[in-house]
């Protein structure tokens, strides 16, 4: 196989803009051949592709060698599952599953068909300002002792979440702003800081939109090693604010603004505080902008990678089983809300997907669906 058949499933706002790179031949050695939606008739503006209206459908086609799944949450695990057991490489949207549960099973999946490429679109990865990131906490930054990130610039009206039946739903979602919005966020924060040791979420339901999830959020972090965080996050906030902080023993780390500043130490603030001999003095330190472009294609480079892989063996940037630890992270907070109490990771994916069960059962929510423009939805890609 010289070049990879690709398939899209789910042509909503990110089913699209997939297709419009692809179309445009902006990925070497991969062809769009296929796509696939519920509703049909719009889809006839990409003929000659084939069309499909159910998944499972084109997954067992023999039309395609891969696909990219980009449908509503809840379908990801069984379209994903489905694909693995068929011989299709697949590519999942964010989030992987829509809980923990159901990404265990994704992933177990996966372990019986390992020659299988499973990847997750997790583009924040190939962002330059992350990649910097992470190469400083390696080499500058000393140990991490504090984490903030306040992740307010999401926000949306009601006509967006009137926009589509599932949006906003425990059954059609499974969750508010932190399984939608911030699970980019959520993976870079433990791609780069590693995963929490305990989480205690505070969570509002409902609190600047008619919706049945939550649209606002407070969250304290403590790692293994005794660092500490929060992550704050809002759909209903504007302007909002998106400040990433790092502290560590070293230095400082601030991106803000598309600007990216770190605040060097002469001396590591642990041991300078253990050998000083005044009481109020502390080690010298000098601020640095540190340069960074933003990353042209970040979702190309995603399937440019994911069709490397398939290809050459190439690593994957974003391995699909990495993808249950924003799954987890985005279920603990609004689990651990719920409950009312501090919950140690790794948590009981089991209890959520009962509680979130409890939550769909009970359900009263009635939307209505309105048409609604969507000409600046790539404007939320880079946070």
């Amino acid at each position: 196989m010289d070049k990879i058949r690709l398939g899209i499933i789910g042509m909503g706002n990110i089913g699209k803009y997939h297709a419009e790179y692809l179309l445009n031949r902006k990925i070497n050695r991969c062809e769009l051949v296929a796509v696939c939606d519920a509703n049909v008739a719009p889809l006839e503006q990409f003929k000659p592709l084939k069309i499909f209206g159910d998944g499972g459908q084109l997954i067992q086609s023999g039309a395609v060698d891969a696909v990219i799944i980009a449908t509503p949450h809840f379908q990801h695990t069984t379209l994903g599952i489905a694909a693995l057991e068929n011989g299709v490489h697949a590519m999942v949207e964010k989030p992987i599953s829509s809980h923990k549960a159901d990404a265990e099973r994704l992933i177990a999946a996966h372990k019986k068909h390992p020659k299988i490429i499973f990847a997750g679109m997790f583009q924040l990865r190939t962002e330059p300002r992350y990649l910097k990131i992470q190469k400083l906490i390696k080499e500058d930054l000393g140990e991490i002792v504090r984490v903030n990130w306040i992740n307010t610039d999401w926000f949306r009206t009601e006509a967006y979440y009137a926009s589509s039946g599932w949006r906003a739903t425990w059954k059609g979602e499974g969750g508010g702003v932190l399984l939608n919005q911030c699970l980019h966020n959520l993976d870079t924060l433990q791609w780069l800081c590693g995963m929490p040791a305990r989480v205690r979420g505070f969570c509002q339901i409902g609190r600047f939109h008619q919706i049945e999830v939550e649209d606002n959020v407070t969250v304290y972090l403590e790692w293994a090693n005794g660092a500490t965080g929060t992550f704050i996050s809002s759909t209903g906030e504007t302007p909002g604010t998106n400040r990433f902080e790092i502290v560590g023993t070293r230095g400082t780390l601030v991106l803000e603004n598309n600007k990216l500043t770190l605040t060097r130490n002469e001396a590591d603030m642990l041991e300078f505080s253990k050998t000083a001999k005044q009481g109020f003095v502390k080690p010298g330190s000098r601020p640095e902008e540190i340069a960074f472009e933003n990353a042209a294609a970040p979702h190309a480079t995603m399937v440019q990678n994911f069709v490397n892989a398939i290809l050459d063996g190439a690593p994957l940037i974003a391995p699909g089983e990495e993808g249950i630890n924003s799954v987890e992270l985005a279920n603990v907070m609004i689990y651990s809300s719920l409950l009312g109490q501090t919950m140690e990771l790794p948590m009981d994916g089991a209890a959520w997907e009962k509680k979130l069960n409890q939550l769909i059962a009970e359900s009263k929510i009635e939307k209505k669906v309105v048409k609604v423009a969507t000409d600046d939805f790539a404007s939320s890609f880079r946070k």
